[in-house]
């Protein structure tokens, strides 16, 4: 099998005009090719408004050798095929009577449980939230005006945080052992669309996502899993050393062999409860930032030169500067033709995050501006200084909003910022403050308020920097009408809970895993770092091993 690189062809091409391109690249008879798999698809956009996918394909031919030879020196067009297939390790006799209790059915530990089930072992889930099913219905009552549910929301519940988000699935890990793509094969095997195994920059929206992730409960519990929900973790047992269960906030005790903590970066009640237990924990850098919304049009024709981009769809972006302030500004969790959502989960305080459809296609697009903050910034020493750091931010917002989204136009805010306009000035209404009567387009109820009082003043002038460059490369990026939107404050875990080179915490048996014990940045990632610890459990049963 050859890997054929840089093969160009109109977005509205046919399955046959990609084969005929991919032969007249090899310079063969079309039909000498016998099989053409597409490996990766990305948009080559640098003669717009003329776009182009530019494909890898896996072609099978007759005779291999002669077009490698026939290539030889441009071995970035044309190779040999070398894919690694994923492989789970194996072990030996699989002990039923030592269960692995997972705490957490995002990406992270619903991607464990399924691995450990799939090979036989004895997995009890626990989620703090509700099914997907019936957090959707808690989720929309909450946006629609309804009380906030602190366990069934857009933080908790089955298929984590990232199930009301974009649901990309793209991630800057390494992937020398196959995890990244059994992550997409499995998806697809569960529902997604069988494009996201060879897009350039995968994603499947969070209708589609919350369809996966009740399949991949409902296979759990065919091969023997347990899943149980409304189970919030309130204490884990250890003697020795060695944890030995859990307890829940329902008066159970679950008895276990191995815990994982797959806990996502939100659950601060059991980040404080582990720091009480003296489980080794450190706080740790993430960001901060504000919600910026454009109209969608307006990104499409920046980056491809039309406003409607038809077969391409919504277009995205990525933008990163450096403040003079030496703070790191970035886009983060872009979300073309997508919603800002009220991601709330305590009583009192406000978080936001951006969400998509699977077809994209709202009228805004939104992403994350946000600002690196560190352990320097949180104010204490104490493992747990982020938590409160976040906490800080979000009682403002939700005190500059009322309980609803604040929001204010970039040019304001930029105002403000740089003193050109004083704080108890009236803040302007909605007519006066866009042009656009489609910005903001939330999820959840919004006010318009000066967001410029949420965030450190380091943190307001690197985005005001930020957003200044952006400009630059994105034309009307930094238009007065932008809108902001505050407070993202859930980019990442503010905490990492520590482990060793066997996963394992100092006390044995308890395997902190995924984006909440510091260890991954997004779906994939969680995912991957799930089956990397089911591995590793996996491993404490290999033959000949002690189980230590």
């Amino acid at each position: 099998m050859l890997r054929v690189s840089q093969v160009k062809v109109k977005p509205e091409h046919s399955r046959d005009q990609l084969k005929r391109c991919a032969a007249a690249m090899l310079r063969i008879p079309e039909e000498e090719i016998q099989e053409l798999q597409v490996v990766r698809r990305s948009v080559d956009a640098r003669k717009k408004p003329e776009i182009f996918y530019q494909y890898s394909l896996d072609i099978k031919v007759k005779n291999e050798e002669k077009i490698l030879r026939r290539f030889r020196g441009k071995e970035n067009q044309v190779c040999r095929a070398a894919e690694k297939a994923y492989r789970f390790p194996a072990s030996g006799t699989v002990p039923r009577e030592e269960p692995t209790v997972i705490v957490g059915a995002g990406p992270a530990g619903l991607f464990c449980a399924y691995f450990l089930a799939v090979h036989g072992y004895a997995v009890i889930l626990l989620e703090r939230g509700k099914a997907v099913e019936e957090r959707q219905k808690d989720v929309e009552a909450f946006w629609d005006g309804g009380s906030l549910n602190p366990d069934s929301n857009v933080q908790f519940g089955e298929g984590g945080a990232g199930t009301f988000s974009d649901g990309k699935l793209n991630t800057l890990v390494k992937d020398k052992d196959g995890r990244n793509r059994i992550v997409l094969e499995t998806l697809v095997k569960f529902g997604a669309q069988e494009s996201i195994c060879y897009e350039a920059k995968p994603h499947m929206g969070t209708d589609v996502l919350s369809h996966v992730v009740t399949r991949m409960r409902q296979e759990i519990l065919r091969l023997g899993g347990q899943v149980y929900f409304g189970r919030r973790v309130t204490d884990i047992c250890i003697r020795q050393n060695q944890v030995i269960g859990v307890k829940t906030a329902c008066g159970e005790t679950f008895s276990c062999g191995q815990l994982v903590l797959a806990i996502g970066h939100s659950a601060r009640d059991t980040f404080s409860m582990l720091y009480e237990r003296q489980i080794p924990m450190e706080a740790k850098a993430f960001a901060v930032g504000l919600r910026v919304e454009h109209p969608q049009a307006l990104i499409n024709q920046s980056q491809y030169g039309m406003p409607d981009p038809g077969a391409l769809g919504a277009a995205a972006y990525k933008v990163a500067a450096k403040a003079k302030n030496g703070r790191g500004v970035y886009s983060f969790c872009m979300c073309p033709g997508g919603y800002v959502v009220n991601a709330s989960s305590e009583e009192g305080h406000l978080a936001v995050n951006g969400m998509s459809y699977s077809a994209r296609d709202g009228k805004n697009a939104n992403s994350a501006i946000i600002v690196t903050v560190g352990p320097e910034d949180f104010g204490t020493e104490s493992p747990l200084a982020g938590i409160a750091f976040q906490r800080r931010l979000e009682k403002k917002a939700f005190e500059l909003g009322n309980g609803k989204i604040p929001a204010q136009c970039y040019g304001d805010f930029k105002d403000r910022v740089e003193g050109k306009r004083h704080k108890t000035e009236e803040i302007h209404t909605e007519k006066q403050i866009s042009r656009d009567d489609s910005l903001p387009l939330c999820k959840g109820a919004c006010q318009w308020a000066d967001v410029s009082g949420i965030l450190p003043e380091e943190c307001n002038a690197a985005i005001v920097e930020g957003m200044e460059a952006f400009g630059r490369q994105i034309s009307g990026f930094n238009s007065p009408d932008a809108c902001l939107l505050g407070v993202e404050s859930r980019t990442s875990s503010p905490v990492r809970i520590l482990r060793d080179e066997s996963l394992q915490s100092r006390v044995r048996g308890l395997y902190p895993c995924g984006e909440g014990a510091g260890y991954a940045g997004g779906i994939m990632s969680a995912a991957m770092d799930g089956i990397r610890v089911a591995e590793a459990i996996a491993r404490k049963y290999a033959p000949g091993r002690c189980g230590q």
